[in-house]
């Protein structure tokens, strides 16, 4: 339904598809014209049914011995799914232009912002995407400390030393796209569904694209993709989670970095670590990109007993995990920032 537009939209005219935000129901009659709207709450009667389906799917849980498996053979539980799937199981994201249009060559925002030296914002939204309602980010940063609220953001924990050595040794050396002046990293790329339609609507010569994912079976994927090419491209192997290991690129380094759908995939107690890792390696003014499930997707409603790990954690039949995000939650997590990367949060729209 995406690709139609509602009565008397803009984009009805231009033929091309609404951003959200600017999306607004104002004939019931048509609302099956897009999977989302901008201005349509659920009701109280609505909200409740969703809370009692989460409640009565939270009562058993997964015992502790599955949860154990589920966390150490994760990348296991991923390279069977794309052993599987292959490419054949997500899409090109279409959209991906549309609703962050910082990607698109003819629309680089972020040049303008480091020039300009403007405020860093964050902008949520709860969104309908790929399967049901989802949370989109974007997450700018800037030099200034900057506080959210009345609250002062805490300082982040000293670098280990095997950090900064590692922070130096990458930057003593070449590393893969050190000639590029515009890069970008997205992280659980599977098998480059962003990626690709990035590198080919984008021939900038001075963009370069990093790519990583859990998975190795999804890295062979893109690698052996007839469209990866290792001049434009660099794809690796990667465990979010791991502080042991280090990016192949410094910190301060990248423009941007994309997570679609990622986040929900890891243990809730280990996404702080690790987006605080990734904030590194953004230059001051880069942007972070999110995108994820919201509270109440129906795929969270669908859910059976017996698949819930923790509160809004669950597993799948392939022993893949997902979660479930509010925008307080989202927002929480990528707001604690080194107080030099402070954050401005503008107001959260709810979009059911």
């Amino acid at each position: 339904m995406d690709g139609s537009f509602a009565e008397g939209d803009p984009a009805a005219v231009c033929g091309k598809r609404q951003q959200f935000g600017s999306r607004f129901l104002s004939d019931p009659a048509r609302v099956f014209h897009h999977n989302a709207w901008d201005n349509v709450e659920w009701s109280e009667e609505q909200a409740a049914e969703a809370e009692r389906k989460v409640q009565e799917n939270s009562t058993q849980r997964v015992c502790q011995e599955k949860q154990v498996d589920y966390e150490i053979n994760a990348n296991k539980y991923w390279n069977d799914f794309y052993k599987i799937h292959e490419n054949g199981f997500f899409k090109d994201r279409h959209w991906l232009f549309t609703e962050f249009p910082e990607l698109a060559p003819s629309q680089n925002h972020l040049k303008n912002l480091l020039s300009e030296n403007k405020r860093s914002e964050v902008y949520e939204y709860y969104r309908s995407g790929e399967d049901g309602s989802d949370l989109i980010m974007e997450e700018q940063h800037s030099c200034s400390s900057v506080s959210l609220g009345d609250k002062t953001q805490p300082p982040l924990m000293e670098e280990s030393v095997t950090q900064k050595l590692r922070h130096l040794e990458i930057c003593a050396n070449e590393f893969p796209g050190s000639s590029a002046t515009y890069r970008i990293l997205e992280v659980g790329c599977g098998v480059g569904n962003t990626v690709f339609p990035i590198l080919q609507t984008n021939n900038d010569p001075s963009l370069f694209v990093y790519c990583c994912d859990f998975s190795s079976t999804a890295v062979e994927l893109v690698k052996t993709n007839s469209a990866y090419d290792p001049s434009r491209c660099f794809a690796f192997v990667h465990d979010l989670c791991d502080e042991d290991k280090s990016y192949p690129m410094p910190e301060n380094s990248l423009n941007v970095i994309i997570l679609i759908f990622v986040l929900s995939a890891i243990i809730p107690d280990k996404m702080q670590n690790a987006i605080n890792r990734l904030s590194r390696l953004l230059k001051p003014g880069g942007i972070m990109l999110l995108r994820d499930y919201g509270r109440y997707d129906m795929a969270q409603l669908r859910f059976k007993k017996g698949q819930c790990l923790s509160e809004n954690f669950y597993v799948r039949g392939d022993g893949t995990r997902v979660y479930f995000f509010t925008q307080g939650h989202l927002s929480h997590m990528v707001c604690l920032r080194l107080p030099k990367r402070g954050l401005a949060a503008t107001k959260p729209l709810l979009q059911l």
